[in-house]
């Protein structure tokens, strides 16, 4: 069996440009560069509260993305330790709210609900999830580390990452389409369940 060569992998940068993600379908392998923000679930609760209290957010979140990492403390000479993404699950119930203050895309792992799906197909937004596993590796794609806000929450607060080639991979695209639906019905073709 003659299999073809793979596809070079897109190039993306910071913030993003909507027309980029609109041509994104999933499964495609992208190198993120530019500022992305970390926040895990304490943060985005916090984004939140700030928002029902009608204040601005500490950050502009148009054209950005966020990476669901809390990094663990940095050797000499990096910016940050291991890297890995969490769970994207658990900020489901924030993203659709962080989608309409015009975040347009989110790193992390894991499947998303429905009401996400649907959210990035209005809002023209990309999920893309990194490798669990693999955080020291991609710490080597981050080169700088800023808490902005919400510091009390240690690693978990909301931070600016500089990244240079950040591998990832469009698991949900703004058609619509979600890897992890669409990989389960590839594997049952040859695998039935």
């Amino acid at each position: 069996m003659i299999s073809s060569p793979p596809v070079a992998p897109v190039r993306l940068e910071t913030p993003f440009d909507p027309a980029s993600l609109r041509a994104l379908r999933y499964g495609d392998r992208v190198l993120i560069s530019g500022i992305i923000y970390a926040a895990r679930d304490m943060a985005h609760k916090r984004m939140i509260e700030t928002l029902d209290q009608g204040q601005s957010l500490p950050i502009d979140l148009r054209g950005q993305c966020i990476y669901y990492v809390g990094p663990a403390p940095a050797q000499p000479g990096r910016p940050v330790g291991s890297a890995g993404p969490t769970t994207s699950g658990r900020m489901d119930v924030y993203t659709p709210t962080l989608l309409k203050q015009g975040m347009l895309g989110m790193i992390g792992k894991g499947s998303r609900s429905v009401a996400v799906l649907e959210a990035l197909h209005l809002h023209g937004a990309v999920y893309f999830a990194a490798t669990g596993g693999a955080g020291a590796l991609l710490a080597r794609h981050i080169t700088g580390y800023r808490v902005l806000a919400y510091p009390e929450l240690g690693p978990e607060a909301l931070a600016e990452m500089i990244v240079r080639d950040f591998p990832a991979i469009v698991a949900a695209d703004s058609q619509g389409n979600d890897l992890y639906v669409e990989g389960r019905k590839s594997y049952q073709t040859v695998w039935p369940i």
